[in-house]
């Protein structure tokens, strides 16, 4: 099956960040660092590995700093040559001219809006969607896995992740079809269902693979549940008219959206590190006595 390759992420970053005010009052949420990169950088080096091209970025006002982080900053990089301190440490933070872009979205209204916002850089192509406080960690990356199997079965493929049975009501659920290795059919996708009566413990955790049908769909789409633009309904709208899967990730997930998630991904990627692993891991044993 031929299909069109995936060139092109789109990452919603218009967010308020209300959940983690103070700290968002003057700094965008996807700039906050777990250990020493900030959580949009850790996405965009998701994209890269995958093979995507082109970023794209639906801001809102106060997000500059993401721009600034992707950008040459003159001063600091002629301050380090000056003092014969390498730059190699800012390279992935330099997205080549022409690879990025910056569209805004004026009001906050829903993730499927900020992914409309896009439609024209998108233009007739499939893209990814990051959701950069989703933070998933593997090898090879999350996407990099499923732009493999999208290459395989083409239409739209959403991450599929395994969560306990009573943590199904917080999320998007997928109603399984066919399986295939870590491939899953998708029936339907449930929003939210109540405890009890989830189809499957497969949710969808922010990295998605779609058709530029999509757009289409959310071009006329009403307000959906919290009255924002919902992307699960009109992903919903494409399944059974197109190619729907779910890739089983089998990595870890942090969901840095959450205090809690925040802190434990800060300290599961400072312990896995050679530089700082080892004094992180004695602190944590003493803290915990």
């Amino acid at each position: 099956m031929s299909q069109k390759p995936l060139r092109k992420a789109v990452f919603p970053v218009g967010g308020l960040g209300t959940r983690f005010l103070p700290a968002t009052k003057a700094v965008p949420k996807e700039m906050m660092p777990v250990v020493d990169r900030p959580l949009i950088q850790y996405a965009v080096d998701e994209a890269i590995e995958a093979g995507i091209e082109q970023m794209i970025f639906v801001t809102g006002r106060g997000k500059s700093a993401i721009e600034d982080h992707f950008d040459i900053a003159y001063e600091l990089e002629a301050t380090m040559k000056a003092r014969g301190k390498s730059l190699d440490i800012l390279d992935a933070t330099r997205l080549t001219p022409g690879n990025v872009a910056y569209v805004r979205q004026q009001e906050p209204m829903g993730l499927g809006h900020a992914v409309w916002c896009a439609r024209d850089i998108v233009g007739d192509e499939p893209f990814a969607i990051f959701l950069a406080d989703e933070l998933m960690v593997g090898q090879p990356g999350c996407m990099k896995q499923m732009v493999e199997a999208y290459n395989r079965v083409g239409g739209n493929v959403v991450c599929g992740y395994e969560v306990p049975d009573d943590e199904t009501d917080r999320y998007g659920i997928v109603e399984p079809g066919a399986v295939d290795g870590q491939l899953v059919e998708v029936k339907s996708l449930i929003e939210k269902p109540k405890l009890g009566t989830a189809p499957s413990n497969l949710m969808i955790p922010g990295r998605y693979i779609l058709q530029p049908e999509v757009m289409r769909i959310l071009e006329t789409q009403g307000p959906g549940a919290g009255n924002e633009i919902q992307l699960t309904d009109a992903m919903a709208q494409l399944i059974g008219k197109q190619p729907f899967h779910a890739f089983k990730f089998g990595g870890d997930r942090y969901d840095c959206g959450d205090k809690a998630g925040y802190i434990q991904a800060n300290l599961a990627l400072a312990v896995a590190r050679d530089d700082i692993g080892p004094k992180v891991r004695a602190f944590a044993k003493q803290l915990l006595g």
